[in-house]
Formats: structure tokens, sequence, C-alpha cells
């Protein structure tokens, strides 16, 4: 740890032909909306913004009229996505091409090097090297994402944060592509596009960056309730995370381990941080966003440069085959979830970002990950999402990265030797010899060759599923449920929780223009999640709300006790960031007592003062600046504490260090007041509280502010705060 004394670098439920959705949806665009003659002057005008396709046919690009753009084609109902799908591949190929050379989702990233480590026994699940050997670190590379925003975003907005990682195993690559959600938007690939095509920035005036609150987003996902489970998540505070450090991750898809046995099971990913879950407030999240847009990546990559190694346990969710079908829900749908109560997550290791990349466009920007890298002992399942996602993700890569050869890239390639026939294309790395790039061959005795999965260190082999199923495009009835998981979901979170998500939708809606779509949402889709939460969030927006819940479906449990993020509290605040405000006169042994304590909990530290200059100790002594109060403003720290000193009068003249506590006060943090500082809780106006901690010595409020830190926010706070001064 770095020296305290010093300075630091600054539509309906959807059946098997979807025809109440799409009944709706023909409603939606015919205009049989409420008070339709009504309409304001401003919706009016806002309707004169049409595209040249309004009143067309849905085509291909060769003219092609399509007949249901809401399914692949698949075997079978259930069955897997078929590559014969010229629909969804024009579509996906077209999508994956829209832009260049940024990501199209996901653009704004940060990534970091660490390892990976398997817990013993899982050689009873799969056979996958990496996760069978307990003596093996396995190197990896994270990268997480906002999905929104371009790469000059702000890592603070309102989004679903992506979390994927690159396994650099003896077997090949792995890439468990996942997000801090453990649901998605929509059910099929084929509606991927449509998605994220309402979800970005609108066409017609590229506004807004790295947002939802806007009229195309909220049209779609009233028009498709298969999002609203989703949707109730990037509501939530996990969309606002307080680091990188402090999230959930989930692989989202249904995936399959395959032992040494060929016996097969099915999982869910999970990786879960032992920094526990943390979150900002809103007002937090949105002044972030402009005095430091960096925030998350710079927490992250500090974190590292000090030693302070953020940790994940990885584990999964297991179903044996044979109980597939015993859920009241869809195991192949993936905006459903598998409550903990029912399969609990099973430990399989852990893994440590412990090293900062070199260069960040070398490293994090051109890494590729692909959800078809897998490994021998993990394989896919039926997912129509997930088997979209097999094709779009390689197929993107051929133009961000310019060409098949991506896999050359040294971030992207594989730790193992590697040996085939593919030969030359764009930015080709490596220089190949010999004459035979064909198989079979006699001239280099037919190698490389094959490898039977039963040989030791065999070749990989498909599940040998059975299908069986007419070709068809249709969506099972098994996912037509689109309000339960949402009701559960809402209904486990802790009371403040519910109240961000109220007031999230109050913020996210206000900002719609249109009233139909505002009246949509909250009457057609919140109404059937839960009609408290309608009802509070219509008031806001005076909207009236239907009294739908005789009519609801419930989930096989009504709440679940891993949902809220007050389930994920850290055993420790490693990494904690403590502000100091100090001024000439403070009592530098206090300080001393404050670094001392630090540094046994591998917290962070600083020294904030009023000009970056040194101030000076009631004995003369000088302590270095680490910062100004008002270039590192308090809502980049966890906690705040106001220093000992004969410098009251001081800091009751310091317009800065007085607003620096009303803020952190108003953001629900901790904050200590040592000697006579007591004395600004009156002179602010402030209550005290369990978060206002008084004393005279540090070491006689160390424990208690140790707990308060780890509970992070004074959530009792909440109630009193609106009058605080913004």
């Amino acid at each position: 740890m770095k020296p305290l004394f010093s300075s630091h670098p600054s539509v309906g439920s959807q059946m098997n032909d979807n025809t109440n959705d799409q009944n709706k949806i023909k409603s939606a665009l015919a205009g049989d909306t409420p008070d339709k003659q009504n309409v304001t002057a401003k919706t009016a005008q806002l309707d004169q913004v049409r595209s040249d396709a309004t009143n067309e046919a849905l085509t291909t690009n060769q003219g092609v009229k399509i007949a249901d753009n809401q399914n692949s084609l698949k075997a079978g109902v259930r069955g897997s996505t078929l590559l014969e799908d010229f629909i969804l591949r024009e579509k996906i190929t077209h999508f994956d091409h829209e832009r260049i050379p940024e990501r199209i989702v996901h653009a704004r990233g940060v990534g970091a090097h660490g390892y990976f480590q398997a817990y013993e026994g899982n050689e009873q699940f799969t056979k996958a090297g990496f996760l069978t050997d307990p003596t093996m670190q396995t190197p990896i590379f994270v990268r997480f994402s906002t999905v929104q925003g371009p790469r000059g975003s702000a890592d603070t907005v309102r989004d679903i944060r992506g979390f994927a990682i690159k396994f650099y195993t003896q077997e090949g690559n792995f890439d468990l592509v996942g997000n801090n959600a453990p649901v998605f938007f929509v059910q099929d690939g084929i509606k991927f596009p449509d998605f994220v095509h309402a979800v970005k920035p609108e066409p017609h005036n590229e506004m807004p960056t790295g947002a939802t609150a806007h009229d195309t987003f909220w049209d779609f996902v009233s028009l498709v309730p298969e999002s609203a489970h989703t949707v109730m998540w990037a509501m939530s505070d996990r969309a606002i995370p307080r680091s990188l450090r402090s999230i959930q991750g989930f692989g989202v898809h249904t995936f399959r381990f395959i032992n040494a046995h060929e016996k097969a099971c099915f999982i869910k990913f999970h990786w879960t941080p032992k920094q526990g879950l943390q979150a900002l407030v809103w007002d937090e999240a949105q002044k972030l966003a402009g005095k430091d847009p960096d925030f998350h990546r710079r927490d992250l990559y500090e974190a590292i440069e000090q030693g302070i190694y953020p940790e994940w346990e990885l584990g999964v969710q297991i179903v044996e085959e044979e109980d597939e079908m015993s859920f009241d829900f869809d195991l192949l749908d993936p905006t459903k979830i598998i409550p903990e109560e029912l399969v609990p997550v099973t430990p399989i290791g852990k893994f440590v970002l412990n090293r900062n990349v070199d260069n960040f466009f070398a490293e994090t920007e051109q890494i590729a990950f692909c959800p078809g890298h897998i490994v021998s002992g993990i394989d896919f399942s039926n997912d129509p999402l997930l088997q979209a996602r097999l094709f779009s993700y390689t197929d993107t890569q051929l133009s961000r990265l310019g060409g098949p050869n991506f896999h050359q890239i040294p971030i992207n390639k594989p730790v193992c030797p590697y040996h085939n026939h593919q030969r030359d294309g764009l930015h080709q790395h490596e220089i190949h010899k010999g004459q035979a790039s064909y198989q079979p061959n006699s001239i280099d005795n037919n190698w490389p060759i094959e490898i039977p999965p039963a040989a030791q260190n065999g070749g990989f082999e498909s599940y040998q599923e059975r299908i069986d199923g007419h070709k068809i495009r249709v969506r099972s009835e098994s996912f037509s449920d689109h309000f339960s998981q949402a009701r559960l979901y809402y209904r486990s979170l802790a009371p403040h929780e519910q109240k961000h998500v109220v007031d999230a939708y109050t913020f996210e809606l206000s900002k719609v223009q249109r009233q139909h779509i505002r009246e949509r949402e909250v009457q057609e889709i919140l109404a059937n999640i839960d009609t408290d939460l309608a009802r509070q969030v219509g008031d806001n927006l005076g909207i009236t709300v239907p009294d739908l819940e005789e009519n609801f479906k419930h989930a096989m449990i009504e709440k679940s006790g891993k949902l809220s993020m007050q389930a994920f509290i850290p055993e420790d605040i490693q990494g904690k960031k403590i502000a100091v405000l100090i001024h000439d006169k403070v009592n530098a042994e206090s300080l001393y007592t404050i670094q001392n304590w630090v540094i046994k909990e591998n917290a962070i530290v600083h020294l904030l003062t009023p000009t970056p200059a040194p101030v000076k100790g009631i004995r003369g002594e000088q302590a270095a600046s680490d910062g100004m109060q008002k270039a590192e403003p308090s809502i980049a720290y966890d906690a705040v504490i106001i220093a000992d000193g004969d410098n009251l009068e001081e800091v009751l003249q310091d317009g800065v260090a007085k607003h620096y506590l009303l803020e952190a006060y108003k953001h629900l943090k901790p904050i200590v007041f040592l000697g006579n500082k007591s004395e600004l809780l009156e002179q602010l106006g402030l209550s005290a509280d369990e978060g206002t901690l008084i004393g005279d010595d540090f070491k006689y409020v160390a424990e208690k502010f140790k707990q308060l830190l780890r509970h992070h926010r004074i959530w009792s706070r909440e109630a009193v705060i609106e009058s605080i001064p913004a």
C-alpha cells in the first residue's frame, strides 16, 4: 500500500403462433391507442418522423416477403436452430457488420488479466481439464463493458454490464461470454438486432448516448413482454454498480457439462464477487458521468496496481437431464432464472484479476470473445438465443478485426499448440511450411490428423442429442410466461431496492415523449408484474392502472433470497476508498491512527486538502495532499472522515468541505466526525444516525466504521435526505 503522507496520480402470454403478441403489435402500429383523438401537438409532431418502409411489407434484402420475424427456423419446437435459415443469417450478418471498427454493442469496455483455479471434485460433472485439475492455474482475460454506449460514453450509465472471460486452457480457448444479469431481453436470436436497434441512440438524431430513457427502447420493450424480466433487472440497482469489482456474473444461457463417462447434465454459470455487491445511488451515477466518466475503469486499474486483486467464485447450477422439464419454466428460455432455492449453486473454482493490460488497444480492444469457443467437457443447449450467438460473434469478428485470422492476434492466441489446414487470408501472420494444406494427404503422412474422442487427450465430440421434429418457425408454449419471474425478482428485493426500481421506471418513462408508449408499459407490462409497482409508477406519471392481480401466474416460489443485493455483504472492507478531509492545524497523531488501521484492513485512504499544498499539523508537521477536496469529490469514495484538529472555524468557513459532507450524507455514506468536528452536524442541519460516528479518537469508532463500510450504505437515512440541498 502507498504511504499515507504522499501524493497520488490523479404483448400478453405468447402462444405457439404468437397470436396475442402480434395482435398487440399490429394494434399499436395501426394507431389504436388510448385518447387517439386527443393526441398532443408534440406527439403529432413526433409522429411525422416516419421511415421509408411505413405501410410496406417486411422482406429480406432480396425482396422475399417474411412471414415470421419473431422466430428462427428450428428442428422441432425446442430443437436447435438450422443453418439453412437464410432469413436469420442475412439479418444477423448485416447486423454484425453495421459498425466498423468498434463493437456494435459492448463498445465501452475495460479488461484485465488473471488466473482461474478449480476446486476439487469437479470430475463428477465434466471432463474439461482446467475444471478438474485443482493444481493448475489457468490464465484468463476478463473484459467488462456497458451495452448501449459507444467507446466514448461514460462508465456509470444505467445499463447491463457485460462480463466476459477468456480461459486460455491447455485444451484450447474457452470463452464464457456473460453479463451481470442472469437473463436477457429476447428469447430468440432473430430478435437481437431489433432489440439493439431499439436500445441504441435513435437514428434520426443519434441521441441519447449510453441511456435507455428514450422512445424507441420503451416502444420495443412495451410491445415485447418477454423483455419484462430483464428490464426489471435493468431498472434495479444492479444496473448502476459502485465498481466493476462488485458485480456478479452469469452465463445467461443453459449449457451442458459432459464427464469422462459421457454423462451429461444441464448447467447455468454464476460468478460471485468476494468483494460483495454494491451500487451507486442514482444521483452519484449521474454526477460521476460528468466528473469522472472513466470511474469504473479507473477503480479497477488502481485496485490492481495497488495489489488489491478482485476475486470471484465460479459456480454452476446443475440439473440432471431427466429433470429438464420439472420446472414451471423452460431451461432453454434465456429470460428465466433457476431460483437458488430450487437448484443451489455448486462452487467449482475461483478466479482472480492480478495484472493490468500493457496496451489497451492491443489487448482490451482487440480481444475477440465467441460463445462457440468451447472445450471438451462443455457443450451447448438448444437455447434459441444462444444458437444465434454461436454464429453471430465469429461473423462479427471478421469485420471488426479484419478477416479470418483474428485468432492470431496475441491476446486471442491459444496457449496450447494448434494445427490445421487453414491458410492465407487477411492479416495472416503465420509462415506455414510444407506442401500439403489439405486432408487426406500422403505428402506429409496425412498430418495433422484427427484424434478419436476415446483416445488419451482425445478430440472434441459434440454431445449426441437425439433430434426429431419438423422444420418450423414457432416459439415453444413453454416460453410463454413473461411476468411471473419479473414479479419474483421485484418481490425478492429489499424495500429500498424496490423504491429504487419505482424511481428508475419513473425517471426513464418521464423521458419518453409519446404518451401511449408510457401507458402501454405501465398498463400492460407493469400491471401484469405487480399491482403496487404499477400504481406507484402510474401515480408518478398520471396513468391509471388496471387491477390484473387475479390473473397473475405465480412462480414456483414467491421470493428468492439470493436476488437482493443485500444477500451479498463482503466479509471485509478490502479496497474500500475513504476520504479524510484535513485542514491546517490537523491532529497528525489521529491521522497516523487512521493510517495504521487502513493498512491492516487493506483499504485505501486519501488525505484531501483545500489546495494541492501540504497542510500543517498542530505541532508544525506537514501532511502531504493526496488531492484537492474540489477535485476528488465525495462521489468517488465509500466513506468520509473529517479529521480532528484545532481548525473548526476554518472548516466552517470552507464551503467546499461543507458541501463534501452534505453530499456524502445525502448519498447515505458513513461519516466519522473526530474531536470537535461533531459540531458540524448541527451547523449543517444534519440529523445524527447510525451512520454518523462521533469520537475523540478514531480507534474507538473503528470497528463500527468497518461494519458500516461492509454494508456500504445507511439505508435508514434515505427517508430524511429529500430536504438536503443537491
